[in-house]
Order: C-alpha cells, then sequence, then structure tokens
C-alpha cells in the first residue's frame, strides 16, 4: 500500500536586510598654487599693454580707465613684460606656455605632494586642464616622468572649460573618486593668460583681458575612503552640479586663427549672472536641505568686479561674503580655472573654517555654463 506524501509549504527563509554601503568620501587633502617670479603692479603694466595692443599715438584713455577700475593692484606674468613684444606668433606664444608651464606645474605639485604627504607614484589619475595653451604630448605626459608618476597613471588632459575648469574639474575628479575607493587623484590646473594677449588688437575685449587676467598653476589633490583618514584636513566634496545656459555660447570663449587665441567676453555676462546664477544655486543647495545663509565659506571664481558683484547681487549676500575672491583678484587678477584653487587654498590656510562649515566652490566659463560643488569642513 502506498503511503500518500503530505507536502507542506515551508516558508522561505527572510532574506538579510538591504543594507546601503556608505557613500564614499571624497576628502581634498592639499591644494597648492605656483605663480611665476615675474610680479608687476597693475600701474607698471598698463602702459606696456598698451604698447603692445594700439597702434603708436592712439587714444589711451580706455586702456587706462579698464586697468584702473579692474579689481587688480598686482599680476604676475610668465615672462618679463619686455618679452611679449617678441611673441610674434601663436607658436612662439605656446612654446612659451609649454616651457612655463611644465616649470610651474612641477612646482605646485610637487608642493601639493609634499603637504599632503603623499609619494608621486601614489597618485591614480591627474586630470590637466588648461585653456590657454595646447601640446601633444599633453603637460600631463610630459609632467609624469619629471615628477615619477607610475606608468599606469590615468591621465585626462582638459581644454575648452576655461575659467570653469577649477570647479568641474574637482567635480569630475570626485566623480572618479566616487568609484575608486582608496584611490588618489590630481587636478592640475595651468593658467598663464597673458601669453595670449593679442599684439596690436585694440578691440575692447583684448584691452579688458589685458586689464584683468594673470598667469599661475595650481595643483589639488584629493583621496577617497580610508585612503584619507591619514591625512583628512581639508573639506570633503558632498555634492555636484553642472548647468549649461541655453543660447549663449557666443558670451565668452576664444576666437581662434592664425594667431593664436583672441578672446571673446561680452559685455552681456553680469546681467546673464544676474538673472540665473542665483536661480540655480539656490535649487541645488535646496536639495541638500540647506540656503544661501548656511553656507559658511564662498569659493567664487573671481571673473571681474563686475561678475563678482552679480553674484553677489544673484544670492543677496553680504559685503564680505565674496572677500577671499575680490583679495585673490586684486593681488593675482583673473587666473582662469586655477583662481578658485587658490582662493580654496587661502580660506584653508588663512581662514580655515570650524569643523562641520558648509562651503560653495562655484564657477563660470564657456558655454555659456557654471559648475557648483559643495564641500564641507
Amino acid at each position: 500500500m502506498r503511503v500518500p506524501v503530505v507536502v507542506q509549504d515551508v516558508p522561505a527563509p527572510s532574506p538579510a536586510p538591504c543594507r546601503p554601503s556608505p557613500p564614499v568620501t571624497t576628502t581634498i587633502v592639499a591644494v597648492r598654487t605656483a605663480l611665476p617670479a615675474h610680479r608687476y603692479a597693475q600701474d607698471d603694466l598698463t602702459e606696456a599693454i598698451g604698447d603692445l595692443c594700439l597702434a603708436p599715438g592712439a587714444d589711451r584713455a580706455l586702456l587706462r580707465r579698464l586697468h584702473a577700475s579692474a579689481g587688480v593692484r598686482t599680476r604676475h606674468l610668465a615672462l618679463p613684460i619686455e618679452r611679449y613684444a617678441g611673441l610674434s606668433d601663436f607658436g612662439r606664444s605656446n612654446d612659451a606656455w609649454m616651457a612655463a608651464g611644465l616649470a610651474l606645474g612641477e612646482e605646485a605639485l610637487t608642493a601639493a605632494l609634499g603637504d599632503a604627504g603623499i609619494e608621486p607614484a601614489d597618485i591614480d589619475l591627474l586630470v590637466c586642464t588648461s585653456i590657454t595653451g595646447i601640446a601633444a604630448p599633453s603637460l600631463d605626459a610630459r609632467l609624469a616622468g619629471r615628477l615619477g608618476l607610475r606608468p599606469d597613471v590615468k591621465r585626462v588632459p582638459v581644454f575648452g572649460l576655461g575659467c570653469v575648469a577649477g570647479a568641474a574639474g574637482l567635480a569630475r575628479v570626485h566623480d572618479y573618486l566616487r568609484g575608486h575607493p582608496g584611490g588618489t587623484a590630481v587636478l592640475l590646473s595651468v593658467e598663464l593668460c597673458s601669453l595670449t594677449l593679442q599684439r596690436h588688437d585694440d578691440s575692447a575685449a583684448n584691452l579688458v583681458a589685458g586689464a584683468l587676467f594673470g598667469d599661475g598653476v595650481a595643483a589639488l589633490i584629493a583621496q577617497a575612503g580610508s585612503a584619507a583618514a591619514s591625512a583628512g584636513a581639508g573639506p570633503s566634496v558632498i555634492a555636484t552640479r553642472s548647468h549649461l545656459y541655453p543660447d549663449t555660447e557666443h558670451l565668452l570663449g576664444w576666437d581662434i586663427g592664425a594667431d593664436g587665441f583672441r578672446v571673446v567676453i561680452d559685455a552681456g555676462v553680469p546681467d546673464i549672472v544676474r538673472g540665473h546664477f542665483g536661480t540655480h544655486v539656490r535649487a541645488f543647495l535646496a536639495e541638500h536641505g540647506l540656503a544661501v545663509d548656511d553656507i559658511g565659506a564662498w569659493v567664487c571664481h573671481p571673473g571681474g568686479p563686475a561678475v563678482l558683484s552679480a553674484v553677489a547681487d544673484s544670492l543677496g549676500l553680504p559685503g564680505d561674503a565674496l572677500e577671499v575672491s575680490r583679495h585673490s583678484l586684486a593681488t593675482a587678477g583673473n587666473m582662469s580655472s586655477a583662481s578658485v584653487l587658490h582662493i580654496l587654498e587661502t580660506i584653508h590656510a588663512c581662514r580655515r573654517p570650524e569643523p562641520g562649515t558648509w562651503g560653495l566652490v562655484a564657477a563660470m566659463g564657456p558655454g555659456f555654463c557654471s559648475e557648483l560643488v559643495l564641500i564641507r569642513w
């Protein structure tokens, strides 16, 4: 006789609760700026730049007004001012960019590595940005051997972001480190703006550039996860946001021709900033439960006095909120993408916020675009 088999439903064991891994933290462990040795007072550059850009006997009233109102007291130049007359074509200017960029890049990165207590062979990613010259092999490839980087170091040379690249470069470094716990990444900004000045060009844009821009190189080192714990003195990156403004490509950038990079600076840039920048910043902060008043350290690219005023107006900032940005502009000029790193270095070294302080790295550039990086000490 066959015995019936009784099958009972046995409940499946409950799955173990899924516990998401904690987010990988990106910590800025060092920032260092290298400025060329050739430092000039703004007043001493005005007539020399007039000699380069204006025809003999031309009226210099506009030139002098621009220099006086640029918010710049001193600037560093890649070459002694008397050598700029000999940069007769783009090739010579680019050769000067490469020579000075390599020397200053090595200086800045070596200093940052020393501050962080990191060996060159520990670098996993090198992002190198510049809008003021071009090279193939790129600067990062040429620096790798000089600095002792590993042969398998990942390299990302970036051209075209301009002034926004300091903030955008930090954001992309953060993106990489989120996927590489324990990794070490470097952002190197090489901006020798004076070498792009167009001789015999009396356009308003060229005269503005000649009054505003300075030269500088900056290196930022960031680490992810436990790798940052031993070094971890700097702020952590919390979130980033990119934004392109429609139909604004004509506002800022280069016209590239036989003479090299001819600057495009539209007078409408401050109006775009004043009308839209504050809205985007507030929306970004709100996503993280923050408001403008919660930001204790503003690391804002100093595009110029009018742009800084537009930023302050759009956000309703108190008069001293952008003081470090104005100081960077006054002492070094607008150094394109290196400026926000110079400002971050100054804040961390001289005005280090209390632990828990929120900061915002903000910059704008060709596109027209903006980049925001939320940080916290």
